[in-house]
């Protein structure tokens, strides 16, 4: 029954995530390929996947994660607890709500590391937003009037080089970053079958996500200011990628992607909207405030799960 749960808890936990926090990553991808066949992309997703999972499986002595459940310990008697979790992630998903899988799932594991969680996820908030507001504001600010002034215009295939190896850069950086939240349902060695396992699946639920174009959550990116230009998608996954090398390198406790990227979003939309005034100072104000509001109802929900499931138990 226990293996039930683990093989449930984690094909659950797998599809959540890729359809939940992958889609963040790759929303920016996926909205400036869109003329692309699909498995094309999925091909490409896939093959940095693969190489991540066999890197991270051989240098870490078969820990895919990356050294990131060193403080979340597998549990000694897995039930069905640990199934709630990525269940209320999907319905949360499907909502179009862009909660973090970090909080929701790995507070179960190990409801003492919340607060360094928590801490390291605030803090990836608002570094993602205030470097964002700085680049956007005053580095950048030429380049994206001119990618504005031209968004209708053929792109050069030097754009789309570019494009392709940042998304490939900034996918492997959040793989590395991420899969503790569902290899957290797996042993922390895992054998050379599990591994081939894991790769299956993965690539399976990555294919219904791209066939789906991406489902509810990309519409968290297709929302804001030309984020289906190429050439801006590229600068936002570039960035973006940059950043979670910072906190990679910072420490092995995991985080918050969503928050990150939620935090870079809401710095890079500001910006705009006072360099350009694209919309409303106001209006910018509340796609803001609304998205932190969705990332903060997956941390209250989070805390009610991680503390209330093991009372009901």
């Amino acid at each position: 029954m226990e293996l039930f749960f683990v093989l449930a808890g984690f094909l659950m936990a797998s599809y959540s995530l890729v359809a939940n926090d992958a889609i963040q990553t790759l929303g920016t991808f996926l909205s400036s390929n869109k003329e692309r066949p699909w498995w094309m992309l999925w091909l490409f997703a896939c093959s940095i996947l693969t190489v991540v999972f066999i890197v991270g499986w051989l240098a870490n002595n078969g820990d895919i994660s990356y050294g990131r459940l060193e403080h979340i310990p597998f549990p000694e008697r897995f039930t069905w607890i640990y199934l709630v979790p990525p269940i209320v992630l999907t319905f949360l998903t499907q909502l179009g709500i862009p909660v973090s899988t970090t909080f929701l799932i790995l507070t179960v594991f190990a409801p003492q590391a919340l607060n360094s969680m928590l801490i390291k996820s605030l803090l990836g908030y608002a570094i993602a937003f205030v470097v964002s507001i700085i680049l956007y504001k005053f580095v950048t600010k030429n380049l994206e009037g001119h990618f504005l002034e031209t968004k209708n215009k053929e792109i050069s295939r030097y754009w789309i080089v570019v494009q392709w190896l940042s998304t490939a850069f900034l996918w492997s950086q959040w793989l590395i970053q991420d899969m503790a939240n569902i290899f957290a349902y797996l042993p922390r060695e895992l054998s050379l079958s599990w591994l081939i396992f894991s790769l299956i699946v993965m690539a399976a639920l990555q294919a219904i996500v791209f066939y789906t174009s991406g489902g509810e959550i990309r519409k968290i990116v297709t929302s804001k200011t030309n984020t289906q230009d190429m050439r801006s998608a590229t600068i936002i996954d570039f960035l973006y990628g940059c950043i979670l090398v910072f906190f990679i390198q910072l420490s092995t406790i995991p985080m918050s992607t969503t928050w990150v990227f939620i935090g870079l979003l809401a710095g890079r939309e500001l910006a705009m909207t006072l360099n350009y005034e694209v919309r409303p100072l106001k209006e910018t104000g509340k796609i803001i405030v609304g998205d932190s509001l969705k990332a903060l109802i997956g941390l209250i929900v989070s805390v009610i799960l991680a503390f209330g499931l093991p009372l009901i138990v």
